[in-house]
C-alpha cells in the first residue's frame, strides 16, 4: 500500500521535522502520489483521474482553484545556462533566497544537495492534453524525499538519471523552443523540487498566465535586439512562448513588460541577433556562482 512504502515514510519524516501539519503532508502525498490527475484537475483536464473520495476533500478542492495556483505553486523562468547549473550543482547549499529573486514568501526557502537524486518524470501537463507535445519525459524531480517517493509511486513513468542526462534533456528541450521553469510549491516542503520544460501549448503554468492568473515568475532578463544584425526574419516572433516579440519598420521589437526572458528567442535567432540582459525592474536572478557547478 502507498502510505507504508519507504519513500513515503521519508515524505512523512521530513514533513515532521519541518513542522509541517498533517493535512499538509496529506496534500504532498496527494499531489506527488497522483501528480496526472492532480495537475490535469488543476488545468481544467482529466478531473476523473483523482480518486472520487479526494475531490470531497476541501483542502484539495481549494487547491485546484486556478486562482489558488499562486498562492502556492508557481515557478522561476530560468534559462538554460541557469538551468543546467542547478542540475550541475556540486556543494551543499542551505539558504534563503531573497524576495527580491523569488517575490513569494513560502518559494524563498531553497535546499539543494551536490548529492541529490534526480529523475526523468513523464510531463503531467503534457499527458493532460488530448494530443500531447512529445517527448513526454522531461520533468526533472530533484532530490529527496521527492525524487525516491515519484520512482517508488510511479515506476512506469519515471526513471532515474544522471546530471549528463538532465543536462541533455535540458538542451534538447531548447532546442525545441521549451520554455525552463524552476517549481516551488508550498505543500512539497515549501521547497525547490522540480525543473519543467514546458511548451506553452501544453504547460499548465503557461496557460495559466495567459489566463491573468500569475503562476510564474520573471527570469530576471528580458531581450534585446542588436538592430546591425536583425534582418527582420520574423523566427523570434513565431517561436516566443510568451508573445513578446513583433516586428517593427526596422526590428524586431520587445514587450518588456511581456518578457519573460527566457531565452528561447536568442537560440531561434539565426542572426544571432538577440541576447538577454539584466531587467532591474524584474525580479533578480536565480543564480549561483559557476564554481559551485560541475563544468
Amino acid at each position: 500500500m502507498g502510505l507504508f512504502r519507504a519513500s513515503t515514510r521519508a515524505l512523512w519524516r521530513e514533513t515532521r521535522a519541518r513542522d509541517k501539519s498533517l493535512g499538509q503532508f496529506i496534500h504532498a502525498y496527494v499531489y506527488a502520489r497522483w501528480p496526472y490527475g492532480y495537475i490535469g484537475s488543476a488545468i481544467g483536464e482529466l478531473r476523473r483521474q483523482l480518486p472520487k473520495r479526494l475531490l470531497f476533500a476541501p483542502w484539495l478542492l481549494k487547491a485546484l482553484r486556478p486562482q489558488a495556483w499562486a498562492e502556492s505553486y508557481h515557478g522561476k523562468v530560468v534559462p538554460t545556462e541557469e538551468a543546467v547549473r542547478l542540475v550541475r550543482i556540486n556543494e551543499a547549499v542551505d539558504t534563503v533566497v531573497p524576495e527580491s529573486v523569488i517575490p513569494y514568501h513560502a518559494a524563498r526557502e531553497l535546499i539543494l544537495s551536490c548529492d541529490m537524486p534526480i529523475v526523468a518524470l513523464d510531463c503531467p501537463c503534457r499527458l493532460s492534453r488530448e494530443n500531447p507535445c512529445l517527448p513526454l519525459d522531461v520533468c526533472l524531480i530533484m532530490g529527496d524525499p521527492f525524487a525516491s517517493f515519484i520512482l517508488e509511486h510511479h515506476p512506469e513513468r519515471s526513471r532515474a538519471i544522471d546530471q549528463d542526462e538532465a543536462v541533455a534533456i535540458l538542451h534538447a528541450e531548447a532546442e525545441r523552443g521549451h520554455v525552463h521553469h524552476v517549481f516551488f510549491k508550498e505543500a512539497m516542503l515549501d521547497r525547490f523540487y522540480a525543473i519543467c520544460n514546458c511548451c506553452s501549448c501544453c504547460c499548465g503554468a503557461m496557460t495559466a498566465q495567459r489566463n491573468g492568473t500569475p503562476m510564474l515568475i520573471s527570469s530576471g532578463y528580458v531581450a534585446q535586439v542588436d538592430q546591425a544584425r536583425c534582418v527582420r526574419c520574423g523566427e523570434c516572433v513565431q517561436r516566443c512562448p510568451f508573445g513578446a516579440l513583433a516586428l517593427g519598420d526596422a526590428q524586431a521589437v520587445v514587450d518588456t513588460s511581456a518578457c519573460m526572458g527566457c531565452g528561447v528567442c536568442v537560440g531561434a535567432c539565426p542572426q544571432g541577433a538577440l541576447s538577454l540582459a539584466q531587467d532591474a525592474s524584474k525580479p533578480a536572478p536565480l543564480t549561483f556562482p559557476p564554481e559551485m557547478a560541475e563544468a
